[in-house]
């Protein structure tokens, strides 16, 4: 019977686009004379090759149309819909009018009631009728107050971690730690002066503004040793702050071939020889006047 659908869908369907091949899905699967069959949104989807949505716009305008039928009293396989389609029924019952007019104008004039007479022929599609609930009156919530805060459903409870492996508390992704105590998440820790250690962008920025030459790495490392004597007593700052205040002392230091004015904060004041800090100023000084300048 589903050929003799599909022709009427052919020959006499004014449907169009998606509508069309929606329509021509479910004649596929029409079993009988009564041409009701089931399909299910997303088994026309598949077939018409469109979305839901579509499918259901074009089911719309095919009811609209009158050329299909949605049985609600009937239930297909797995709760699917069970659609009917009136006018070729109509034509199948006036195509056998020529074998029995009686029977022919019966069908013709109470399509829909022979199709309920006949639900028993379409169990073995798989269609039967709905079931009804044995309570026709849905249940009735009580009411709430007219005043009052209004009620909050509460939360649902959890169970456990939705991901092993994650603590419950403190940064998920927090890396190892690199150098000066400084992490991916947050770098304005503070460290104190002891912990502090030069790192390669500091060591480079010493190469290219030639300290490091004029310096020497026995020279550098003495005046990181004498800074940090110098920084031991202040407080834990940050380490772009030490980086910075390092480069500014790396920048003043002289050379160690220059005469040393300032003494370590802790030494005596007494220079090697005798000499007060007074006198080794003084001999500073005399030192540099007797440098020859070349315009004697």
């Amino acid at each position: 019977m589903s050929g003799e659908a599909r022709d009427w869908v052919w020959e006499h369907s004014s449907s169009r686009g998606t509508a069309r091949l929606v329509l021509l899905s479910i004649a596929d699967r029409v079993a009988d004379e009564q041409c009701i069959a089931w399909a299910s949104l997303t088994s026309l989807a598949e077939r018409a090759n469109a979305s839901r949505s579509t499918v259901r716009d074009a089911i719309d305008r095919l009811l609209a149309g009158g050329e299909l039928e949605q049985l609600d009293d009937l239930t297909g396989p797995q709760r699917s819909t069970v659609y009917r389609m009136p006018l070729a029924a109509r034509a199948a019952a006036e195509a056998t009018s020529e074998q029995d007019a009686d029977d022919a104008a019966a069908s013709a004039d109470e399509p829909e009631a022979d199709a309920m007479l006949r639900v028993s022929a379409l169990r073995r599609y798989g269609i039967r009728p709905r079931e009804v609930p044995e309570s026709s009156t849905p249940d009735r919530k009580p009411a709430r107050p007219k005043s009052g805060p209004p009620q909050r459903k509460p939360g649902p409870r959890r169970t456990g971690l939705r991901h092993a492996g994650v603590p419950v508390t403190g940064p998920q992704n927090r890396r190892e730690p690199k150098v000066n105590r400084r992490y991916s998440s947050s770098g304005a820790a503070l460290t104190p002066v002891s912990e502090w250690q030069v790192d390669p962008d500091t060591h480079v920025w010493a190469r290219r503004q030639g300290h490091l030459d004029r310096l020497g790495e026995e020279g550098l490392h003495a005046a990181d040793a004498k800074w940090r004597v110098h920084r031991a007593d202040w407080k834990p700052r940050s380490t772009a702050a030490w980086a910075a205040d390092w480069r500014s002392w790396i920048a003043r230091e002289h050379a160690p071939g220059r005469p040393k004015l300032y003494a370590l904060p802790g030494n005596d004041l007494a220079q090697p020889g005798g000499m007060t800090r007074a006198e080794a100023h003084t001999a500073a000084l005399l030192a540099a006047v007797d440098e020859p300048t070349g315009t004697e």
